[in-house]
């Protein structure tokens, strides 16, 4: 997905061994459609070559601010004027300390201090040994960067170079592509707080089996994703599967449609906008076994017997704060025939002001969709495209609607 079409990025490397990593964020964002240019420090230059971030860029690397390649012998003002972000990874130390002291004595400090800040943003990707990350200094200057209008991205946990084990980690290199196209996305839902469920629901036969289906998450994760690019807080209740949480979403691990349930209500009581994405198990086991239930070499089958589960979506969209148009309500119908149909009767059911469906057996497990929205003026397709493009499609219709829903 080219998420970073026709933006120019300058991707900045400080000296480190998470350098290593700036390489594989060069590709990633050249193959997300930037271009871009790079410029390192003398440090940098003792932890990966110019040559490398060249051939990876395909734009020749700059290094020194007396850099004669430049007519007028300032690379500072040209490269940064060309940038839509300047992204700083790895930052080090060291290089957020001369940030916020405006030092400028090489090419990308100098060119972080001329940068036009009304329109050309500064984004920091710090690495550091944990104990450097944690002392007041560091913590200070984070603050007063922060303060004069850089955007931190934060930073990992876990094993560093040093041997150490701790915060301080530069972010993956596909985290911060995550987070920088997020920083770049239109926010359409900022101020809302959204809640997404997503996932199947597993309902124990006894402690070895149990009912489920073939949900991935995948488009509700999608979705969770989508709305925290489009600026909202986001939380995300998840039955059992098997995916990375989005970047600044709250997750929320749950097994059970009871337990969807109980989860999903508690934070539905903070939301804004719903979007009930997971695929809710129907019935549940009348009882449980506490032991594997076993053949006994009669042949015959166990007698089961179900209880139906609660309605999640219902639950909730007859809640006094959806009731008082507090909350804005988006149903899933994955259905296997007859679609329209069956969409437009289950967003009469549930009392929604807007309801999607899909064809269920097409869509599980897929990395792509096809989307049918449902609401009052009619239906409208959504093409089949990743469910990512989908799920920002579906972000857009949710903002468009809410001026309304709310009068």
């Amino acid at each position: 997905m080219q998420d970073l079409a026709g933006k120019h990025i300058v991707l900045g490397l400080t000296g480190g061994i998470a350098c290593y990593k700036s390489a594989e964020l060069c590709r990633l964002f050249v193959k997300a459609g930037a271009t871009v240019q790079v410029v390192m420090t003398e440090a940098a230059e003792q932890f990966i070559t110019p040559v490398t971030m060249q051939a990876l860029s395909g734009r020749t690397v700059y290094t020194s601010q007396w850099d004669t390649r430049e007519p007028n012998n300032m690379p500072h003002i040209n490269l940064s004027r060309e940038a839509d972000a300047i992204v700083l990874a790895p930052c080090s130390a060291d290089f957020i300390a001369r940030l916020v002291q405006g030092r400028s004595d090489d090419l990308l400090s100098l060119m972080c201090l001329a940068r036009p800040m009304d329109r050309i943003p500064l984004l920091i990707a710090p690495a550091m040994n944990r104990e450097m990350w944690a002392h007041p200094a560091t913590q200070r200057n984070l603050m007063q960067v922060s303060a004069d209008g850089a955007t931190v991205l934060g930073v990992g946990s876990g094993w560093q170079a040093c041997g150490e084990t701790g915060d301080g980690r530069m972010l993956e290199p596909a985290q911060l592509l995550e987070d920088i196209t997020a920083f770049f996305s239109p926010k359409l839902l900022a101020g809302h707080k959204v809640l997404v469920t997503a996932g199947p629901t597993f309902e124990a036969l006894d402690p070895i089996r149990g009912i489920t289906n073939h949900s991935s998450g995948k488009m509700g994760f999608a979705i969770a994703r989508a709305a925290r690019e489009a600026g909202a807080e986001v939380t995300l209740v998840a039955g059992p599967v098997h995916l990375p949480t989005p970047r600044g979403v709250t997750r929320v691990d749950v097994l059970s449609a009871q337990d969807m349930l109980e989860a999903t209500t508690r934070a539905a009581e903070y939301a804004s906008i719903f979007v009930a994405t997971a695929a809710v198990a129907d019935w549940r086991p009348a009882t449980q076994s506490d032991q594997k239930i076993k053949k006994d070499g009669s042949g015959k089958t166990p007698v089961l017997e179900f209880v139906e589960n609660a309605d999640i979506l219902l639950t909730v969209a007859r809640s006094e704060r959806a009731q008082s148009r507090k909350l804005f309500c988006v149903g899933f119908a994955a259905e296997s025939e007859n679609l329209v149909e069956h969409a437009k009767a289950k967003r009469q059911r549930k009392g929604i002001p807007l309801l999607v469906g899909n064809i269920g057996p097409l869509a599980f497990g897929q990395d792509d969709n096809a989307l049918l929205l449902v609401d009052t003026h009619g239906v409208r397709e959504l093409p089949r495209a990743p469910k990512l493009t989908l799920a920002r499609e579906l972000m857009t219709e949710i903002a468009a609607r809410l001026p309304d829903w709310r009068v």
